[in-house]
């Protein structure tokens, strides 16, 4: 996620993020606040907390439920399903498949992220089966978009040594070979589905420094995504999230105090605020 411009900045071109809804970013977010989409996310020990909060501040409803004799059972009454492969053993990723594959007989967005996916075998492989069940979305930073492609990556466990340029040739043919919208988060955010892109230049670089933020993200795209189309709803909640970011930033000296003051951004943060905020470009 980019730093902040002077001011809000240029609103810059709009893409054609959808069919269903405009091209403003704040009719993703009013869609999603009006319908408070219950979402799953098994994700990992370190970012369950933060995931949460996350979205009860920007409207939704989060559920963490990873367990074997539920995590299916429970994507049937959710209306997205985020998987995120932070802390992972054999049991888990079992889980992982049981509710990723409830999500994709019932036609719901799930949302990938495949944290430090080049790093073992076993991330590697349980990366390897989800990717068969088609996700609607993968979010990653560069380097996890790069190993997940197959490209030659410098990642080091979750932290990412390549830029987000660097992958943006791998997140479309990712996205062209998966079905998925791709999303590369890092300094500029790239988005594509293999034939639309955009860049969205929202955020501040405090925010890498707080523990879990990103995999937060992951949870708020997948809400985002049960309320309007993958492409248009994952550039919307990449701009909202970085937009709050730059108005935590201006109250907050540090991580500490940017954390709650982040949250309460997200809370306060209108639709007219957001496409105001936004800074989206063709790519």
């Amino acid at each position: 996620m980019a730093a902040p411009l002077e001011g809000p900045g240029p609103h810059l071109p709009s893409v054609d993020m959808g069919d269903a809804m405009e091209d403003d970013p704040s009719q993703y977010l009013d869609s999603m606040r009006s319908a408070a989409p219950l979402v799953q996310n098994i994700t990992n020990f370190v970012a369950m907390n933060v995931t949460a909060n996350v979205l009860l501040a920007a409207g939704a409803s989060p559920a963490m439920v990873h367990a074997r004799g539920e995590a299916a059972e429970f994507a049937g009454i959710a209306q997205a399903v985020t998987i995120n492969i932070g802390t992972l053993d054999s049991e888990w990723v079992d889980c992982m498949v049981l509710a990723a594959t409830a999500a994709h007989d019932r036609a719901i967005p799930w949302v990938l992220d495949p944290v430090a996916v080049g790093a073992t075998a076993l991330r590697r492989k349980a990366a390897a089966r989800l990717l068969e069940l088609e996700p609607t979305i993968i979010r990653g930073n560069a380097s996890e978009i790069l190993a997940l492609s197959g490209a030659d990556t410098r990642g080091r466990g979750a932290d990412t040594t390549d830029g987000v340029d660097a992958a943006e040739g791998a997140a479309r043919d990712l996205a062209t070979q998966s079905g998925a919208v791709v999303a590369v988060t890092g300094a500029v955010d790239f988005v594509t589905d293999g034939i639309r892109a955009a860049r969205v230049l929202n955020g501040d670089p405090i925010m890498p420094r707080i523990t879990a933020l990103g995999c937060a993200l992951t949870g708020l795209v997948g809400a985002f995504a049960a309320a309007g189309p993958g492409f248009g709803s994952t550039v919307a909640a990449l701009a909202y999230y970085g937009a709050a970011g730059e108005v935590a930033t201006r109250i907050a000296p540090g991580p500490g105090s940017f954390q709650p003051a982040f949250l309460d951004a997200l809370y306060a943060m209108t639709g007219a605020e957001l496409d105001i905020a936004a800074r989206i470009s063709i790519a």
